[in-house]
């Protein structure tokens, strides 16, 4: 047994010697290769196609880097694109038919007492009159389905989220003056009492009865511009029956519908 693993090492050991003598033998053949004049211009075109493989290599690989990167972050756009399906098709199918209109305000108006008013009203065992209570009335937000409704030429660029914007702040506006319509005299500053005493200037026989707003109330109540976008959104919301208008005394009353 000895005997034969001898053995096999010498014949490794002879075949590792045969190879480098023959890798010897080949590099003196090159270079004798190489002295001869004719073998050179086919050496220059082996070295010259050798750094061509080489550049062409290197360019193969930083595509592959770049197409690698790309692929990461197709599959971060898939996902994300997944994910806006998936709260895309959950809004589809939960979208209400129609938008819930605002809840009427109610505010309490004290109840004042009259001078003929007897001692009997005011006995201890009576009840004491109820508070009358005031509403006041705001306009209903777009539909998506009104939204849709609307002719292109009316809406422009003007998105259903603006158009809902400009029905809160209009409903703000209402709620800030009728509020104030809604006090006693006699506990109002003077800023408001004169706020009051234009509310009142302001109606007509026109308005009896109805909630309506002007230009100045959006400027005291709201942070609105009275551009051309407003202006437009309001074209929409006549359309939509959410306000009308009614002019007089140089004044445009926008009431609400």
């Amino acid at each position: 047994m000895m005997k034969d693993m001898a053995s096999s090492s010498l014949e490794d050991l002879c075949l590792h010697i045969n190879m480098k003598i023959s890798n010897i033998k080949k590099c003196l053949l090159l270079r004798d290769i190489g002295k001869d004049d004719s073998c050179k211009p086919v050496l220059r075109k082996i070295q010259n196609g050798v750094i061509l493989v080489h550049d062409l290599l290197n360019k193969m690989e930083n595509e592959v880097k770049q197409q690698e990167k790309l692929k990461d972050s197709l599959k971060e756009m898939q996902k994300a694109a997944e994910r806006d399906q998936e709260e895309a098709q959950h809004l589809l199918e939960h979208i209400p038919r129609y938008l819930p209109e605002p809840q009427s305000r109610f505010y309490v108006v004290p109840t004042v007492k009259h001078k003929g008013q007897t001692k009997a009203v005011e006995s201890n065992t009576e009840k004491k009159p109820a508070k009358e209570k005031k509403t006041i009335k705001e306009a209903a937000l777009i539909t998506t389905e009104e939204f849709e409704s609307v002719p292109a030429y009316l809406k422009g660029r003007i998105t259903y989220d603006q158009i809902n914007a400009v029905v809160q702040e209009i409903n703000k506006a209402v709620v800030g003056k009728y509020k104030i319509l809604y006090q006693p005299l006699k506990s109002m500053s003077a800023p408001v009492r004169n706020l009051y005493h234009r509310f009142i200037e302001e109606e007509t026989k026109d308005t009896k009865g109805a909630f309506f707003i002007v230009a100045d109330d959006i400027k005291a109540f709201t942070q609105l511009k009275l551009d051309k976008r407003f202006h437009s959104i309001l074209s929409i919301l006549r359309h939509c029956q959410r306000v009308r208008e009614i002019r007089g005394s140089g004044l445009i009353r926008y009431v609400i519908c």
